[in-house]
C-alpha cells in the first residue's frame, strides 16, 4: 500500500507540474493575442490606468518563467513551489487589467490553490550556497538595471520625445519592470529605441541567471567524505564488503550515505546525478532500506539516485521500489581451483609464459609500506604508460596512481634480467570474499610482448598459492550488451554512448585479453529511475569516470 501511494503521490506532483507548463503556454498565447474590444472599452472608461501594452508585457514574462518553473516542480523542488505561487498570485491582476481576460485569470487562480493544497509534496532542497548567490545576483540585478535606466534616461533625454529629470528618469525606469500599464515612452532615434530595448535585455539576462542558481540542486561542495564518515564506512566495508568495488568506495573523492541499520552506500555527485558506487555494503536484512533511505536523501536534495555496477543478488529488491536495470557489462572471475596453462587451449597463454622465463624475466609480490624510491619508479612507468596512450586516469569505479593508496595494497612486480622494473599491478583485496581484484596494471613503453600474459599468469599463480579461491579480473564494459537488433534499445544506445569511452581505453581488446584466462562472466547492472533520465545519466559516468569531466583529459595526474 505504501508503494501504490507514492505513485500517487508522484503522479499529483507531475500532474501540478504539466498544468503550470499548460499555464505558461496560456499566459504567452495571451500575451501575443489583441485584447477583446469591448472588454477593452469598459476598462478604458473605469481604470484610470493605460494598461493594454503593459499587461500584455508582464503576462509574457509571466509564461515563460512558469514554463522554466514546471521543470524544477516535476522534480519538486520547494523554492520552484513558492515562486511559482508568486507569479501566478502576480499574473491573475495582469490579466485582468490587461484586457478583463477573467479567463485565464481564473485559471491562474485554480492553479495556485492546487499548489497550496499540494505544499507537502513539494520538499527538494535547493543548493543554499547557490539560493545565496542567486538572490544576491537578483538584488545585483535590479540595482544595476535601475541604476542603468535611471542614468541612461536622465543623459539621454534628448532621443527621447519626454525631457527626464531625476525623479522621472526614476519612475520610468520602475515602470518599465513593474509594467502594469503603458509607460508611454517614445523614442525618436535609433539609438533610443536601442536603450529602451537594452533595459529590457539586461534585466532578463541577470534576472534569468539569477532564477537558475535558485533552482539548482544541492551540489557537492566538499571534495569527498569526511575523515570520521571514511573511517566509519572502512569499518563496514572491511565487515561486510564482498566484491571488487569494495576497496574503490573508501577513496577519498567519495561521499557517504549511513543507514540506520549499519549499512553504507559510496557514491558521487554530477551535476544533479547521484551515482553510488555497487550494492549498498552491510546486513543482508538491512539492503532495501539503504536503498530507501538513498531514495529518500536524493528526493531532499533534488537528485537523481543511480547504483552503478550492481550484483544480480538484489535486482528484485530494485525493481520493487521502483528503479528500471540495464546490463552494462560481465565481470571476469577466474576460479583458482581451476586455472592451468595446460592443454591446447591454453597454448598460446603458455608460450608467451615459457618465453618471458627463458628471457630472464621473473616476478616478486611485495607488501606495503614501500619505499619512496619504489613509489617514485612506480610512478614513472605509470605516467609513461599514460603518456604512451595521450589518456588521463580513469577514476570513481577504478583506482589510480596515489602513493597512499597503494600503500595499502600488495604489488607485484615483472623485472627483467638485469632485475629493472618492467611493469607493475597492485592487487586489491575484496574483504570478506575468498578473493582478490587486480586494479591497475602499468607497464613501460617499450616492452616485450607477451609481458602482459606473463603478469597475468603470475598474478593468479601467487593468488593461488595464497589459498584465495577467485581471482577477479575487473568489468568488461558492455560485454554482450545492444550486440543484437533484439536487445532493448536502451542497451543498444548505452553501448553507442560508450564508445565515446571505448576509443580511449580499448575496453573490446581487453575483453578479449580476459577470455584468454577461461573465467566465469557475471554480469553487472545498472540501476536508475526512468529511462527518461538515461541521457543525464550517462553523461555523469563519463565526467565521474574521467574524474570531473572532460577537461581532466588536459591534466596530468
Amino acid at each position: 500500500m505504501k508503494f501504490k501511494f507514492a505513485v500517487s503521490e508522484a503522479n499529483l506532483v507531475h500532474g501540478v507540474a504539466l498544468l503550470t507548463a499548460a499555464m505558461g503556454v496560456v499566459n504567452v498565447i495571451s500575451a501575443i493575442m489583441p485584447s477583446m474590444y469591448g472588454r477593452l472599452k469598459l476598462l478604458e472608461q473605469y481604470s484610470p490606468l493605460g494598461i493594454s501594452r503593459g499587461g500584455h508585457l508582464t503576462s509574457a514574462l509571466a509564461g515563460f518563467a512558469l514554463l522554466l518553473l514546471s521543470v524544477s516542480l516535476w522534480r519538486r523542488k520547494r523554492v520552484a513551489w513558492l515562486l511559482t505561487l508568486v507569479i501566478l498570485l502576480v499574473s491573475i491582476p495582469a490579466h485582468l487589467l490587461k484586457g478583463l481576460d477573467y479567463e485565464e485569470a481564473t485559471l491562474a487562480a485554480l492553479l495556485a490553490g492546487l499548489l497550496l493544497y499540494l505544499r507537502p509534496h513539494f520538499h527538494a532542497r535547493s543548493d543554499e550556497p547557490s539560493n545565496k548567490q542567486g538572490l544576491q545576483t537578483l538584488a545585483a540585478a535590479l540595482a544595476f538595471t535601475l541604476i542603468y535606466g535611471v542614468v541612461g534616461f536622465y543623459l539621454l533625454d534628448r532621443h527621447f520625445q519626454v525631457n527626464f529629470g531625476f525623479w522621472a528618469a526614476v519612475r520610468q525606469t520602475i515602470v518599465m519592470f513593474t509594467a502594469f500599464y503603458d509607460p508611454g515612452l517614445q523614442p525618436i532615434t535609433g539609438f533610443g529605441r536601442y536603450f529602451a530595448a537594452s533595459i529590457y535585455l539586461v534585466g532578463a539576462v541577470t534576472g534569468g541567471y539569477a532564477l537558475l542558481m535558485i533552482l539548482r540542486p544541492v551540489l557537492a561542495h566538499r571534495a569527498g567524505s569526511t575523515e570520521d564518515e571514511r573511517s566509519r564506512a572502512s569499518e563496514i566495508v572491511r565487515a561486510h564488503g564482498r566484491t571488487s568495488l569494495a576497496r574503490y568506495t573508501l577513496f577519498e573523492d567519495k561521499f557517504y550515505f549511513f543507514s540506520p541499520g549499519g549499512s553504507v552506500i559510496a557514491y558521487v555527485v554530477e551535476n544533479r546525478t547521484a551515482l553510488a558506487l555497487g550494492d549498498p555494503i552491510g546486513p543482508a536484512e538491512d539492503i532495501s532500506p539503504a536503498i530507501t533511505g538513498f531514495q529518500q536523501l536524493c528526493s531532499s536534495n533534488d537528485w537523481l539516485p543511480v547504483f552503478y555496477q550492481v550484483l544480480p543478488d538484489y535486482l528484485r529488491c530494485y525493481e520493487n521500489l521502483g528503479f528500471d536495470e540495464i546490463t552494462i557489462g560481465r565481470e571476469a572471475i577466474v576460479e583458482l581451483g581451476k586455472f592451468t596453462l595446460e592443454g591446447s587451449g591454453n597454448k598460446t597463454l603458455r608460450n608467451s609464459y615459457n618465453k618471458m622465463l627463458r628471457l630472464g624475466y621473473h616476478t616478486e609480490v611485495l607488501q606495503p609500506p614501500y619505499s619512496a624510491r619504489m613509489l617514485r619508479e612506480l610512478d614513472s612507468i605509470s605516467d609513461e604508460w599514460l603518456t604512451s596512450r595521450g589518456v588521463s586516469e580513469l577514476r570513481y569505479s577504478l583506482g589510480w596512481f596515489n602513493e597512499a593508496y597503494l600503500n595499502t595494497c600488495p604489488v607485484l612486480l615483472v623485472r627483467d634480467r638485469e632485475g629493472f622494473i618492467e611493469a607493475f599491478a597492485n592487487i586489491v583485496t575484496e574483504f570478506q570474499a575468498n578473493e582478490v581484484a587486480v586494479d591497475m596494471m602499468r607497464y613501460r613503453r617499450v616492452s616485450e610482448s607477451g609481458l602482459m600474459d606473463f603478469l597475468f599468469v603470475s598474478l593468479l599463480q601467487w593468488a593461488r598459492e595464497q589459498g584465495f579461491a577467485g581471482f577477479n579480473l575487473g568489468l568488461s564494459a558492455l560485454s554482450g550488451v545492444g550486440e543484437h537488433s533484439e536487445d532493448p534499445i536502451v542497451e543498444r544506445a548505452l553501448r553507442y554512448i560508450y564508445r565515446n569511452i571505448n576509443r580511449l581505453y580499448n575496453f573490446q581488446g581487453l575483453h578479449t585479453f580476459k577470455e584468454k584466462f577461461h573465467p566465469v562472466w557475471s554480469p553487472r547492472y545498472l540501476i536508475y529511475p526512468g529511462p527518461q533520465n538515461l541521457p543525464a545519466i550517462s553523461a555523469a559516468l563519463v565526467r565521474a569516470n574521467l574524474g570531473g569531466g572532460l577537461l581532466s583529459l588536459l591534466r596530468r595526474d
